[in-house]
């Protein structure tokens, strides 16, 4: 448990909050003016608070120098913090609290992404759970990064490699509640995390190593298996890039798209561009071979060996399956196959090859071309125990009445979907009945990366794991809003819905009643597998 020093009268109130475990109701008392900006120089155990400033709604936030800022949705006292835990580290931590008659008593952790090594991400987050009234806490992960891709930074730094792997947010989660305690008077009534991609590993590891740190977390498609992961983002790289007879134009991605489509897209009983359960579509490429040479409306062998490949995800030396592989459905959306698996700039090679360069060897001249399976993934390994966030014994966390919801896109084309769902029958088995009450999974139909796809993406998370806390319900279905702008929609700007789909708790699936618009979500019910409705 971090622990601060005296700041004042607030300070020792937050103090004994802190050390007690403390949780009382949070109070509608108002800091004394000037409470905000006197919070700089307050004293942490791994640092101090370096600014705190107040930013009126509306006012433009800056998230990353360079990048344009996103305007407030509700006045608030942003505060800067700095931490080293050790003489390597420098995590940068902010915390950003709405006003005393706006707080809704709660904290929210904002998970990073990628490398993390900025704000931008942990922001967007924090952006719309201050607009619900909750403080919030977010860190750049310990380092500061030219983009989320780059791992340079980890270069010979095995203390921020730590910081990035589990101590950042540990950290931050502490800052978070001594610096709501300062400001407020009173300690957080309940603490959640949220993130996606490695802010869902992010998750997962508060939950596993960290089990005291929040009260409810939600993981959205975590790279928690990162070791594994980055192994495999590997593997597909070098099955598309390794040959030129293997690399699959962009321009080609619609007629795999659109075979798969043709063959699959009405079995799930509503033909709307989602495949609601890609693993039920058994879509071979083969069908899309030229009889000879190349063209433009269909595949040459290699390009047909190298979709199989990336369908069918990657196998080990001695053909055991070793990472799930990517499903059919949305191959031509953009942001999907292009920006992670088949473009110029694939993320899967970059990632990997950043981590492989920088992580595992030490080495900025390791060359993708040396690559092999069992012998890059152990040496991967030796970096599990600090990355690595797919422990299914999370019994601790069960035990002092957490609750956990797992979601993943069906088309996400950066981690593979099923990999989720490997892990959420992993936790099933190994924590059985507690389990069984105390997590969801919520599999995403047409959901490309976090957000976007075909279908419906925009989910409210953060409300359904706030009310389950809170004594309700454990939630059996989510809804799914598909916008004109799904980024407006997730930011909570103004954005239309065009559809709305009902989410079903992991393994039912949504089918359409046979009665009205298949676009609104009241038409459907959850049902088994296989059920037609």
């Amino acid at each position: 448990m971090n622990r601060i020093a005296h700041f004042g009268a607030l300070g020792a109130v937050a103090t004994a909050l802190l050390v007690s475990g403390g949780n009382p109701e949070p109070v509608a008392a108002t800091p004394p003016t000037g409470a905000c900006t006197a919070l700089t120089g307050m004293a942490l155990a791994d640092g101090k608070v370096v600014k705190a400033e107040e930013v009126a709604k509306g006012g433009m936030v800056n998230t990353k120098e360079g990048t344009p800022g996103l305007p407030a949705q509700a006045g608030f006292c942003r505060v800067y913090a700095v931490l080293a835990p050790t003489p390597r580290s420098e995590i940068k931590v902010e915390v950003w609290l709405p006003a005393p008659t706006a707080w809704n008593g709660k904290l929210l952790g904002a998970g990073n992404g990628g490398y993390g090594g900025s704000m931008l991400l942990p922001q967007l987050t924090m952006q719309g759970a201050l607009g619900k009234g909750y403080a919030t806490v977010g860190t750049d992960m310990g380092h500061v990064g030219t983009a989320d891709t780059d791992a340079k930074w980890a270069l010979n730094q095995p203390e921020k490699i730590v910081d990035f792997g589990h101590r950042a947010n540990h950290l931050a989660s502490g800052v978070g509640k001594a610096v709501i305690a300062a400001y407020y008077g009173n300690a957080p009534k309940a603490s959640y995390f949220q993130g996606c991609s490695d802010g869902g590993r992010e998750a997962l590891m508060e939950a596993q190593r960290y089990p005291e740190d929040y009260d409810a977390i939600v993981a959205g498609a975590p790279a928690n298996a990162w070791s594994r992961l980055m192994t495999s983002f590997m593997a597909t790289d070098r099955a598309v890039f390794a040959r030129p007879d293997t690399l699959i134009p962009n321009a080609k991605l619609k007629l795999l798209q659109d075979a798969a489509l043709a063959q699959c897209d009405a079995k799930d009983g509503v033909k709307d561009g989602v495949l609601d359960d890609p693993r039920q579509c058994g879509f071979d490429p083969a069908v899309l071979q030229c009889k000879a040479g190349d063209g433009p409306s269909c595949l040459t062998a290699g390009q047909v060996t190298a979709a199989r490949a990336l369908y069918r995800g990657t196998f080990d030396a001695k053909g055991r399956k070793f990472f799930p592989g990517y499903m059919p459905g949305a191959e031509a959306v953009p942001g999907a196959w292009d920006l992670w698996l088949t473009g110029p700039k694939a993320q899967h090679g970059i990632f990997a090859g950043e981590f492989f360069r920088n992580m595992v060897y030490s080495d900025p001249e390791w060359q993708p071309a040396s690559f092999d399976v069992t012998r890059d993934y152990a040496a991967a390994r030796r970096l599990a125990p600090v990355l690595d966030s797919d422990n299914p014994d999370i019994g601790p966390f069960l035990k002092r009445g957490g609750k956990l919801i797992l979601y993943h896109g069906w088309n996400d084309a950066a981690i593979a979907p099923e990999n989720t769902i490997d892990y959420y029958q992993a936790v099933q088995k190994r924590v059985g009945a507690a389990a069984r009450d105390s997590v969801r999974l919520f599999m995403v139909p047409g959901m490309s990366h976090c957000l976007a796809g075909p279908g419906p993406n925009v989910l409210d998370t953060l409300g359904t794991i706030d009310k389950w806390r809170q004594g309700g319900p454990a939630p059996e279905t989510m809804i799914a809003t598909k916008y004109d702008n799904d980024l407006f929609g997730y930011l909570g700007f103004p954005a239309k819905p065009v559809r709305t789909r009902p989410l079903c708790a992991y393994p039912k699936v949504a089918r359409w009643t046979g009665k009205g618009s298949t676009d609104e979500a009241a038409n459907f019910l959850c049902v088994a597998p296989g059920a037609k409705r």
